[in-house]
């Protein structure tokens, strides 16, 4: 069967995007209406949430501090210097891509900020920057990586730092915010290094994680330079699994696709504009041969059926 809803089932850190366009955007910094974070069932799905880099460049290391108590709102981390790297003045760059919206509030609360919509709804916010790459007001689509402004003090900022927030598509703040694979709750404080804007595939995911546990790749084809096809096989239960990951425009939905065809069976696939990666595809075929193979915008994979074992 073909999947084309934009909402997918959950799998081990699954994040699968829809091409839907960028929500409108709350029109104050401080509205935050309640609503249901990313995680949340929606139409008998579960919306995951999108996979975020650190905000800064390749290699750059800053203390991700999520303040217990006092802090507006709950749940945003303040970036600040770590080590031998000042962070004022440092490059800052679109966690995960989307439509980004500039904005200016002169002397009070976020100063120069940037807001990012991902492809899910969901929302990044970069307050009190020193500069911006557009004019307030101005839009741009950004991939993950994009830079968007440098660290300042604008604002009602006491010091130069990044604010930075995770939001839900309706705007609830997320209080455990994971970025570089570092998860920062409430009251915690940690040093992130970024691997943003590093160059090559930064694909996330491992086909592996896709599948889950107990597969492990058994065959794999190139897709040019965008992306990569893979088939997994299980030995404890004899399932197949297929599952193709992006090497470029990560972060923003495009057209992917994988599939799974069992000798003498139908044939299932999944296809849709996601941000990372199709699949996962599953079938039980226990000594039979399979078809199997996957797309990347118009680069595809079809191979013989094989793997007959």
């Amino acid at each position: 069967m073909t999947v084309t809803s934009p909402f997918r089932r959950r799998s081990p850190r699954r994040w699968a995007l829809a091409a839907l366009a960028a929500l409108a955007l709350v029109a104050s910094p401080a509205a935050a209406s309640a609503a249901v974070p990313a995680g949340a069932v929606h139409d008998g799905a579960v919306v995951l949430a999108t996979s975020h880099k650190s905000p800064f460049s390749c290699g750059k290391t800053f203390y991700a501090n999520n303040w217990s108590g006092g802090h507006s709102p709950n749940g945003s981390i303040d970036w600040q210097t770590y080590g031998g790297d000042a962070v004022n003045g440092e490059t800052v760059r679109a966690t995960a891509g989307g439509t980004a919206t500039f904005d200016d509030e002169g002397g009070t609360s976020y100063g120069k900020w940037v807001q990012v919509v991902h492809g899910d709804g969901t929302r990044t916010r970069y307050a009190h920057l020193a500069t911006m790459v557009r004019n307030p007001g101005q839009t741009m689509s950004v991939s993950q990586g994009t830079v968007i402004g440098t660290v300042g003090s604008t604002g009602g900022s006491q010091a130069p730092h990044l604010h930075y927030e995770q939001r839900s598509s309706s705007g609830v703040v997320d209080t455990s915010p994971t970025v570089d694979g570092v998860t920062v709750s409430v009251g915690q404080k940690k040093a992130v290094s970024s691997t943003n804007g590093c160059g090559g595939s930064s694909n996330p995911y491992t086909p592996a994680e896709v599948c889950g546990s107990g597969f492990a790749v058994i065959d794999q084809a190139a897709l040019g330079s965008v992306g990569r096809t893979y088939l997994l096989y299980n030995s404890g239960n004899g399932n197949n699994c297929v599952v193709t990951l992006k090497s470029t425009n990560l972060g923003t939905p495009t057209a992917v696709s994988a599939f799974l065809e069992p000798q003498g069976a139908s044939r299932s696939t999944d296809s849709g504009s996601f941000g990372y990666y199709a699949g996962p595809v599953k079938r039980s075929a226990p000594g039979t041969c399979v078809k199997w193979g996957g797309s990347v915008g118009s680069t595809s994979y079809t191979s013989p059926f094989e793997h007959c074992g």
